[in-house]
């Protein structure tokens, strides 16, 4: 068994999460080292952590302790400049979302894993949990018969105090509101078990927050298997909930939890003309119980790690969601529909969400 030297840059609250799904990978990691420009919150954290090393600069914590894996919990605005720093180390990098803040960004990011032979991750944990997989083959077994309707809600609860952090509420830094910020995990798993999305119209606006982006988003959206869905991402929602209902021929798929499932937060239903109980029983049982985790994915990607290979969100798969987004705002934005593709390096929405300078 290979075991892999780890970095952490970032130690702020979300931080906690990664690290204890880097220990669940047991002796696969060893985590060498953590990064932070606050000096006390860095040291806070490692010496709970008890990781040995301890920097206020990414450089030089590359230098001096090579790690072959870094993970960038940071603040978004220094994703795209520490992705790239790393790759060019010579690290592969797992990376929180917003991956990056544009689809321009996110091509810088591809030829600089051209240029080093490593690859970035996006952290989307929710298609690693074993239900998502198993749902994923049942669809691909034709067993459901085709999609035709979804559902995909992203309700969540965000105050003012959440907004009042300095890097967030603005396009200069946060790149984009719930749509991208939040939404972003089931929308990922809706488009990856559903498949190539075609046209997206939507809308959205900021009705409570005091922000610059949206505070709830709505969209319309057709794929090429010629299936329909509605898209909510909210920030203002009380009773909060991630939902996902996908409506096949032969059954209907739900997916109810936050931030995230086990196997128990996923029902099958069967219309009544269809009813067998022996088929429910068949699909609803599994012998793992997975979660869609950050756990489950820092398995994954080491097992993609040991065989040398792009991990599963990253490259094509990783860019389908920033694509969408970025589809996503500028209907929203412009009032017109958007095809999938539609959106070049000469289009302004290629180079940020709201398609204009990012430091407006």
């Amino acid at each position: 068994m290979k075991t892999y030297r780890v970095a952490i840059i970032g130690t702020g609250a979300i931080a906690e999460t990664h690290v204890l799904a880097l220990r669940a990978a047991g002796p696969r990691i060893e985590l060498v080292a953590a990064v932070d420009t606050d000096p006390a919150r860095l040291q806070s954290f490692s010496d709970r952590h008890v990781i040995s090393y301890s920097y206020t600069d990414s450089a030089e914590m590359l230098t001096k302790t090579h790690p072959d894996l870094v993970f960038i919990v940071a603040p978004p605005a220094t994703h795209l400049p520490l992705t790239l720093q790393c790759l060019e180390a010579g690290a592969w990098v797992n990376c929180e979302k917003p991956l990056c803040a544009s689809l321009a960004e996110f091509d810088q990011i591809e030829a600089a894993e051209a240029r080093s032979g490593c690859y970035v991750s996006a952290i989307l944990q929710w298609r690693f949990g074993s239900a998502a997989q198993h749902v994923k083959k049942l669809i691909e077994s034709g067993e459901l018969g085709r999609p035709l309707v979804g559902v995909c809600q992203t309700l969540w609860y965000r105050d003012a105090a959440y907004y009042r952090v300095p890097w967030r509420g603005r396009w200069s830094s946060e790149f984009g509101g719930p749509t991208l910020t939040l939404g972003i995990h089931l929308m990922d798993l809706y488009l990856w078990l559903i498949g190539d999305w075609q046209m997206v119209r939507a809308i959205a606006a900021t009705l409570d927050r005091a922000i610059e982006m949206e505070d709830v988003s709505m969209a319309l959206l057709r794929f090429e298997n010629g299936s329909m869905g509605t898209i909510t991402n909210s920030a203002l929602s009380p009773r909060q909930e991630t939902y996902l209902r996908l409506d096949f021929q032969r059954a209907s798929i739900e997916l109810s939890a936050l931030y995230n499932y086990g196997n128990a937060q996923w029902r099958y239903s069967l219309p009544d003309a269809l009813r067998d109980q022996d088929v429910l029983a068949r699909w609803q049982s599994l012998e793992d119980d997975r979660p869609g985790n950050h756990t489950s994915q820092v398995a994954a990607l080491l097992d993609s790690m040991d065989k040398r290979e792009r991990p599963l969100v990253s490259g094509d798969e990783a860019r389908r969601i920033m694509e969408f987004i970025a589809s996503l705002y500028k209907s929203a934005f412009t009032g017109q529909t958007v095809q999938r593709g539609s959106i070049t390096p000469d289009d302004p929405f290629y180079h940020a969400m709201n398609g204009a300078t990012i430091n407006q």
